[in-house]
């Protein structure tokens, strides 16, 4: 193969392979449900930023026992809106997609479609925030509470280009929430 027709092949074979993963990643449950990460692929800025990557673990690994949906697995979302009840944080929450910013150590976050879904937090539940929820570029610890005082307090179209990554125990609740880093 010619060396100017390389880039081209592999662009476009990057392009088929991502649209067959994002493909192969829908849920056939019947919920219209999207799969919200491409399973196995990370795709980390940088070294610098790898810490801060979600795990590349597959997406659906719950079992078609009528579980909660999202049992046991990690998905990225945008969440519309967050509140407190009876002790308890719920989210509004729907799958989006995530890509590496081309210049920055950040990521661009590809907004989903659809309805919201909402899903409660763990009680337990590990938040972590980076800008701009959080005060640094890298994630730092908060409460459930801090975390539903600063999202809310995002007018609506800023929390469109947000992205986190979530984990949910085997009863469909959030254990961990890790907001990415978005300039």
């Amino acid at each position: 193969m010619r060396v100017s027709h390389r880039r081209p092949a592999v662009r476009c074979l990057t392009a088929l392979s991502f649209s067959l993963v994002a493909l192969t990643g829908c849920s056939g449950a019947g919920d219209g449900q999207a799969a919200a990460t491409t399973p196995g692929i990370s795709a980390t800025p940088s070294a610098s930023a790898e810490s801060t990557a979600p795990d590349t673990a597959p997406d659906d690994t719950s079992s078609s026992t009528g579980a909660a949906p999202w049992s046991g697995t990690k998905q990225f979302v945008q969440i519309e809106d967050a509140r407190t009840s009876d002790g308890r944080t719920y989210l509004s929450v729907r799958p989006a997609q995530k890509k590496a910013h081309a210049q920055f150590e950040a990521w661009v976050i590809v907004p989903g479609e659809g309805p919201y879904t909402e899903v409660s937090m763990a009680e337990d539940a590990k938040v972590l925030l980076s800008v701009p929820l959080g005060d640094a570029k890298h994630p730092a610890s908060y409460s459930q509470a801090e975390f539903v005082d600063r999202l809310t307090a995002q007018s609506s179209s800023p929390r469109l280009l947000l992205g986190y990554d979530l984990s949910f125990d085997g009863e469909g609740r959030v254990t961990r929430l890790q907001s990415l880093y978005t300039p």
